[in-house]
């Protein structure tokens, strides 16, 4: 694909990857793929070096580091795409899952829960609830005498 279509690769509203940055890996890929499937190098491997990024704020850096933390070897991220018979597909593939992988890891962290406690009214009609039941299954008993 060339570069004058595609500037970077677009992650959200306030992050583009510029493709200086990234780097491609082919292979052959498993699986089916009829006569080709010896010599087409469908696997494509897409790799980003997250720690020597020049487009990542501080803030950022961190946060993708420690939240891709599994993913990230020597600073560099690695998305594999094989799922698609064709390389082309296969390199879209890898672009999306990339983008949305780094687009959830750059997400704010979710507020810390408040603790609650149950109403009075909560912990009454409980209770109520709870004889009623008592009540209905004294009355399945066989009387006793």
């Amino acid at each position: 694909m060339p570069a004058a279509h595609r500037p970077g690769l677009r992650v959200d509203s306030g992050l583009t990857i510029p493709e200086s940055e990234l780097s491609w890996r082919f292979s052959r890929s498993s699986g089916p793929g009829g006569q080709g499937v010896n010599t087409a190098d469908s696997r494509a491997e897409l790799v980003w070096d997250v720690a020597g990024s020049a487009v990542l704020s501080p803030l950022q850096r961190e946060r993708l580091l420690q939240r891709l933390s599994g993913r990230v070897v020597d600073g560099k991220l690695t998305v594999v795409a094989s799922e698609h018979r064709a390389q082309l597909r296969n390199r879209e593939a890898a672009r999306a899952r990339l983008a949305d992988m780094v687009a959830d890891a750059l997400l704010p962290p979710a507020a810390p829960r408040r603790p609650t406690k149950p109403s009075r009214g909560a912990k009454q009609r409980r209770l109520e609830a709870k004889k009623r039941r008592t009540d209905v299954k004294r009355l399945r008993r066989p009387p006793h005498d």
